[in-house]
């Protein structure tokens, strides 16, 4: 793998955990919207990430969307209450969120890294064949 293939990889990397991480916080901004019980709830988004072919890396092969039936929490004061009092919310988990949060963070700083080390021998490597 030469230096180039090396940032391209490390790119690709990179967009596929800043979708990831747009979709995180898509879920978690969504988290407390109430919605009728005659509608659906905010849907979770999850990225689906695949190997591209050729020469390595990921891409983003689409999304997933959760359940869009959620959980019914009776709020009778909610002014999207039905007769019932109950209204409808996403059925996302603010621990798991959180958890594939840190995750897609690390991996985004560590595909960042990578570009940031072959860069870096990259411009030795010039270096070298000015010094020569």
């Amino acid at each position: 793998m030469t230096t180039f293939g090396a940032i391209g990889i490390a790119g690709t990397g990179v967009t596929v955990y800043r979708k990831w991480l747009d979709a995180i916080a898509d879920n978690i901004a969504n988290i407390n919207d109430a919605k009728p019980t005659s509608g659906a709830a905010f849907q979770a988004r999850y990225v689906v990430a695949q190997p591209m072919g050729g020469q390595g890396g990921a891409q983003v092969g689409g999304v997933a969307l959760g359940s869009a039936t959620g959980r019914l929490v009776y709020e009778p004061g909610n002014p999207m209450a039905d007769k019932d009092g109950m209204v409808r919310y996403p059925d996302i988990d603010l621990g798991s969120q959180m958890g594939q949060l840190i995750m897609a963070q690390r991996g985004y700083e560590a595909n960042l890294s990578v570009v940031d080390r072959a860069r870096d021998a990259y411009l030795a490597a010039i270096q070298l064949g000015r010094n020569l």
